[in-house]
């Protein structure tokens, strides 16, 4: 199997109409089989943790995303010890080493079927903590290889890959769970992680080449707080994904009340999550192969970080007028798809701009703390609000206006990410002219 070598500005014909040079194609193919054996693994997974989160009692969700934000401050130093000694290629597969083996554990207690009155809320807040947690590193990875321009043309077709899986992982629980029980879905998931494992070691040479000998990072194991709260930058895209957070929560917990109130079988929420999860992707493919792309290379990160929220907060106003089930669902789905396809990879490219530390020590606290910060806070308000029940008309309106605040944040986050690149791109034409 050839090693991957880094890129080269040579261009083919194909080259001009993908955005894809030749000597990318090695590193984009197992970026792409990467994310996608990642996100089918966690695909698996997402209707067995929503169907756990019903089972508990939609009553007790802000419970369980308190406990979340616990695991998350938990695990927070031993991922930063974790990376300030050790280099990417031991710390990368012990941290997907340990989620395999939890899957394992999570096997055998599921096959034994007791203590399920524990087992069903720590599965539920695991998921949610393995979530973010690798999907984060596969990033930080990521801009540990490609470069900003690189970034606009091939995290369009990265992210692609991830839904494929997104698709992919839903589709089998769909088909395979009354079939085969759920402790197999497990090991499957578990299969599909040593997949990404495999991939993550057939990249480790191209960041070598990209960013120079892997060492350590060093510096301090909370340091990711600290980088936060002196990068006005960072603190930008804190607060962004905080305004993610709370439309999400909002549109969670009341899709939740509505499954709970519809479905009494276990098996039926789960296979109507994985349907909508199937919906979420079906939406979101094309627009990463081909929209994400020419909108980032054209006009770069803030169309992207403004378009969704945009769409959200209309479909909160059209909620608000008219408020059905049917519509609830399909900002659901709108607002995933708007994530996944064009936030996400616009947003991530942000982090190519930044040093290594900040890439995987600031983007890992605002992927784990800060995301499940927002779930906590913005849990128990709308545990609140359920408690109280509010019509959904009215917790409409609270979504537009959130959803318009996104937007507004959304487009300083691109100006300024634009005017960064502006300067440098200044300063390095001056260098040139100067020598």
């Amino acid at each position: 199997m050839p090693s991957v070598t880094p890129a080269s500005p040579t261009r083919s014909r194909l080259a001009l109409l993908t955005g894809v040079a030749r000597d990318e194609r090695v590193a984009l193919a197992w970026s792409f089989l990467y994310f996608f054996s990642l996100l089918c693994a966690y695909g698996l997974l997402r209707p067995l943790r929503e169907e756990m989160g019903v089972r508990h009692g939609v009553n007790k969700l802000q419970w369980l995303f308190s406990g979340t934000f616990v695991c998350m401050l938990l695990a927070q130093p031993l991922y930063g010890a974790l990376v300030s000694r050790f280099e990417r290629r031991v710390f990368l597969p012990v941290v997907y080493g340990f989620f395999i083996a939890c899957l394992l554990a999570f096997y055998a207690v599921f096959r034994i079927d007791r203590g399920m009155a524990v087992v069903v809320p720590a599965f539920f807040i695991w998921v949610s903590v393995f979530n973010l947690f690798v999907v984060s590193v596969f990033w930080s990875f990521m801009s540990d290889i490609f470069t900003t321009d690189q970034a606009k043309r091939l995290y369009g077709i990265i992210a692609a890959g991830g839904t494929c899986g997104a698709l992919a992982g839903p589709a089998l629980t769909a088909l395979l769970v009354e079939r085969v029980g759920v402790p197999q879905l497990m090991l499957i998931s578990a299969l599909l992680l040593s997949g990404a494992l495999m991939a993550i070691l057939r990249l480790l040479p191209w960041a070598t080449e990209r960013r120079g000998p892997d060492r350590a990072i060093g510096g301090t194991v909370l340091a990711g707080a600290r980088l936060v709260m002196a990068s006005p930058f960072l603190r930008l895209i804190a607060g962004l994904l905080l305004l993610y957070v709370t439309v999400n929560t909002i549109l969670y917990y009341q899709q939740a009340a509505l499954v709970a109130a519809a479905f009494s079988d276990s098996a039926a929420r789960a296979a109507y999550f994985a349907r909508v999860d199937f919906a979420v992707n079906a939406l979101t493919v094309s627009t990463q192969v081909i929209v994400t792309r020419v909108l980032l290379t054209r006009f770069g990160v803030t169309p992207l970080l403004m378009l969704s929220p945009l769409l959200v907060a209309t479909g909160f106003a059209w909620l608000a007028a008219s408020p059905t089930p049917l519509l609830l669902a399909s900002i659901q789905v709108v607002h995933r798809a708007g994530n996944f396809s064009l936030i996400a990879p616009a947003r991530e490219s942000l982090f190519t701009r930044v040093d290594r530390e900040s890439r995987y020590k600031a983007k890992a606290f605002i992927d784990t703390a800060i995301y499940r910060g927002g779930d906590l806070v913005n849990g128990w308000i709308m545990a609140g609000i359920v408690a109280m029940k509010v019509p959904l008309g009215e917790v409409a309106l609270v979504g537009l206006v959130v959803a318009c605040v996104w937007a507004l944040l959304g487009w300083r986050v691109g100006r300024t990410h634009d005017e960064h690149l502006a300067a440098a791109g200044t300063v390095a034409a001056s260098e040139f002219l100067g020598s």
